[in-house]
């Protein structure tokens, strides 16, 4: 379980993850020897599980983000299957989650314009098998994109 002087670096860490270590060190109030043993013990317990490149869609002409609620129809029992298998397919749907209530799948698709999302809706999410209930929700703006926690 991570103490407070590993809560203190996971925050200058998750705050600015391409710091050197040693500034991350000074930040967090530890020795850089410190920080890079304290960072390697949560990576083995699976506390840190690797650092992620993230692409900003919209700065390289992806202009629509729509995220998708599904329900299947539950009565054919390989419907899940199908239906992921065949989302999986649609190369402008970025992430996929499952989820255990009302909603059995949300999807996030990205698209260049408004006519290219017409296209990827009608051609691609309308044709995936055992839908029941499509809910669609188009990203205005973000608000607050962070992994950080109050640690």
């Amino acid at each position: 379980m991570p103490d407070a002087t590993d809560r203190r670096i996971l925050r200058q860490f998750l705050a600015d993850p391409e710091a050197p270590n040693a500034a991350l060190a000074e930040r967090a109030g530890v020795t850089a020897a410190s920080l890079w043993r304290r960072l390697e013990r949560m990576r083995e317990a699976g506390v840190l599980k690797g650092v992620q490149a993230r692409v900003d869609w919209r700065a390289m002409g992806w202009a629509v983000e729509v995220s998708l609620r599904f329900t299947l129809d539950k009565t054919n029992p390989r419907a899940f299957d199908e239906f992921l298998a065949a989302l999986r397919e649609v190369p402008e749907v970025i992430e996929i989650q499952s989820f255990l209530g009302s909603v059995d799948w949300r999807a996030s698709v990205i698209a260049r314009d408004m006519a290219h999302w017409q296209q990827v809706y009608r051609d691609r999410i309308l044709t995936l098998p055992h839908i029941s209930e499509l809910d669609a929700l188009m990203l205005v703006a973000t608000i607050k994109d962070s992994g950080e926690l109050a640690l």
